[in-house]
């Protein structure tokens, strides 16, 4: 059946890990903003949760680095980095064997794209669940797009490959919900850690929420790299949902740079009412 949400938002493990150095005004509004996400989210009454990541060396390394994968199986154990770290308990996340597999068939037909049936989660995914789905009752379908190890695939690539999840999305007869994880601008694990370019970050959520394809596709990496660091690659995944969206308009519902969680940090959902979604399936939290 259709897609029933489409959103996005920030996975830095500061975000969790050192909340306690954050300015607590700007911090509580981002969770809220978190919050908000997750009412909308479980409004949709999704029946599995495909969150689109950037996964960092935890599973695939530079001997095997597919450009996308999506995860296999019935369950999933993170985090992979220390709890105390991170500030998220070790869990067993559900996942859905037999859905990934009809999934992974369909996005097969259009996109070329790896499985796992064995996947550790690490921030990436984590940060987000711990804030989305905090019982870890939904089964969740990992997706991972290479950010991390070039040469990466090219950003109407990764845009394609949101098309093809879309078009699985809407061949099962389960509802599906997509959520894109990662940072806009900044340069984990460098001396320019916590460094956030807050216009090109705006600029980027600009043409996101605008689902501009032509305007999201004319970044290149080396511009990205010398405007919003290493990390800013990343901004495939939100490219992803962007095309699984199929047009529709985004809100967003915080973005504010917080340096002591390296990353600026964003929530984020298109309206899917604005395309083929039936009117029943999409919510959208309010906007913070």
């Amino acid at each position: 059946m259709p897609l029933v949400f489409a959103g996005v938002a920030s996975h830095a493990p500061g975000i969790t890990g050192r909340a306690d150095q954050a300015d607590p005004v700007v911090r509580d509004r981002f969770y809220a903003a978190y919050a908000d996400m997750r009412m909308a989210l479980l409004a949709s009454r999704p029946d599995a949760v495909v969150v689109v990541a950037a996964e960092h060396f935890a599973n695939f390394f530079m001997n095997n680095m597919p450009s996308f994968a999506i995860g296999m199986a019935d369950f999933y154990d993170g985090p992979i980095e220390n709890p105390d770290w991170l500030g998220i308990a070790k869990v067993r996340v559900p996942g859905n064997r037999d859905l990934s597999q009809r999934l992974i068939e369909a996005v097969m037909q259009t996109s070329d794209v790896a499985y796992a049936e064995e996947w550790k989660f690490d921030h990436g995914i984590m940060v987000p669940l711990h804030f989305l789905t905090p019982d870890y009752d939904l089964p969740i379908i990992p997706a991972n797009i290479n950010c991390q190890g070039p040469p990466l695939a090219p950003l109407h690539r990764a845009w394609a490959f949101g098309e093809s999840i879309r078009t699985a999305a809407d061949a099962v007869p389960e509802r599906i919900a997509v959520v894109g994880t990662g940072g806009i601008s900044h340069w984990p694990a460098t001396p320019d850690s916590g460094k956030i370019n807050e216009p090109w970050d705006r600029e980027f959520l600009d043409r996101w929420s605008r689902n501009d394809r032509d305007a999201m596709l004319d970044y290149d990496d080396p511009s990205i790299y010398l405007e919003a660091g290493q990390g800013g690659f990343e901004i495939r995944t939100f490219l992803a949902v962007s095309a699984a969206a199929r047009g529709a308009t985004g809100t967003v519902h915080f973005y504010a740079p917080i340096p002591i969680f390296a990353v600026g940090c964003t929530v984020a959902t298109y309206d899917l009412t604005d395309t083929d979604t039936d009117t029943d399936t999409a919510a959208t939290p309010g906007t913070v």
